[in-house]
C-alpha cells in the first residue's frame, strides 16, 4: 500500500498507475483558485504541475482585491504591466503609503484580506497645536514612527474619517493607545506614567459610522475605577499598547467607495486627562481580528 501511495506523488508513464504530475495544470489552477496563497504555496512545492498552477495568473487574480490596480499605482513601479499576477500579490503585502505618510494599507498575506491603518496626524484632534496640551513624540513601536502625546487637557476629542475601496465583508475598528510616555536613555526604554490621570473618573466614548448608515457606539474606562494595585489604578493600557474595540461595519457593495467616520471622545470638563498615547486606527476584515484573539 505505502508503495503505491508513492507512486501517486509522480508521473509513471511506464506503469498503470497515474501520478500528480499526470493532471493538468489547467485543472490544478481550477482547485487553486479556492484554497489559500499560504496553502496554495505548501503545494507548489510537490512538482512542477503544481507549481506552474501556482503561479497562475488565473489563481491569484482571485486572491487580489477590487481595488488592486490603484493601489499598484501608487507603488513607484516602472512596467507595472510585466508584473504576474503573484508578483502583485506579493507587493501589496508590504505597507503602501497613502496621503503623504498618514495612512498605509496592505494586503494579509495568508488571507489576502485588505488592511488599514490611518495614523494619528490624519484625524482631527481638539488642541494638538497648542503645546501646553499634545505634542509629537518619536515612537519605534509606531508603523509611522511617531505618536502624539497628551499632557493635560480637559476637551478630549478626536475625529477621522477614511474613504477606500474595501472588498465585500465584514470589519474591524480599534483605535491603538497607550497610557504613559516612554522615552530611551542609554538604549533602554524608559517608562513614564506620572502625567496620567482622569481615565478613571469618567468612561470614554467610542464610535464609528459608514456612508450606508451603520453605527455603533460604546464607552469603556481606560482605567478601572476603584481597583488599585501598588498605588496605581489597574489598566491594560498602562505601559503597553492597547487595541480598543470599537465594533464592526459590513460593505455590501464593493465596487464603490466606501466611508467610514470615527471618533473618541472625553469631553466631561468637571476634570482633566492626560498622560495617554494615540498612535492610530485599524480597520482590519473581522475574520483577522478573531483568529488574532483565538492565538493570544
Amino acid at each position: 500500500m505505502g508503495a503505491n501511495l508513492s507512486r501517486v506523488h509522480e508521473s509513471n508513464e511506464d506503469g498503470p498507475y497515474p501520478g500528480l504530475a499526470d493532471i493538468p495544470e489547467n485543472c490544478i489552477a481550477g482547485i487553486f483558485k479556492h484554497l489559500s496563497p499560504i496553502d496554495i504555496c505548501k503545494l507548489a512545492r510537490l512538482n512542477r504541475a503544481f507549481k506552474g498552477a501556482a503561479s497562475c495568473d488565473y489563481v491569484w487574480e482571485h486572491k487580489l482585491p477590487v481595488c488592486y490596480q490603484e493601489l499598484l499605482s501608487e507603488l513607484a513601479i516602472s512596467k507595472p504591466l510585466s508584473l504576474s499576477k503573484k508578483e502583485i500579490y506579493a507587493l501589496l503585502c508590504r505597507p503602501i503609503s497613502l496621503d503623504n505618510g498618514t495612512k498605509e494599507v496592505w494586503l494579509d498575506k495568508a488571507t489576502g484580506g485588505v488592511c488599514l491603518s490611518i495614523s494619528a496626524r490624519a484625524m482631527a484632534i481638539t488642541g494638538i497645536d497648542d503645546h501646553r496640551y499634545w505634542k509629537w513624540i518619536p515612537c519605534d513601536e509606531s508603523r509611522f514612527h511617531e505618536v502624539a502625546y497628551l499632557q493635560q487637557l480637559w476637551w478630549f476629542e478626536v475625529d477621522g474619517t477614511v474613504k477606500f475601496q474595501l472588498p465585500a465583508g465584514e470589519y474591524s475598528l480599534c483605535f491603538r493607545v497607550r497610557l504613559g510616555k516612554v522615552s530611551r536613555k542609554l538604549g533602554c526604554r524608559i517608562y513614564s506614567f506620572e502625567q496620567i490621570h482622569g481615565w478613571d473618573v469618567r468612561p470614554v466614548r467610542f464610535s464609528l459610522s459608514t456612508s450606508d448608515g451603520q453605527q455603533v457606539v460604546q464607552e469603556c474606562y481606560l482605567e478601572k475605577t476603584g481597583r488599585i494595585e501598588s498605588n496605581v489604578p489597574v489598566s491594560y493600557a498602562r505601559g503597553n499598547w492597547t487595541d480598543i474595540y470599537v465594533g464592526e461595519f459590513r460593505v455590501k457593495i464593493e465596487n464603490k467607495l466606501t466611508e467610514v467616520k470615527f471618533s473618541m471622545t472625553q469631553i466631561d470638563c468637571t476634570h482633566s486627562k492626560g498622560g495617554i498615547c494615540l498612535d492610530s486606527v485599524s480597520i482590519i476584515p473581522s475574520k483577522l481580528r478573531k483568529e488574532a484573539i483565538k492565538a493570544f
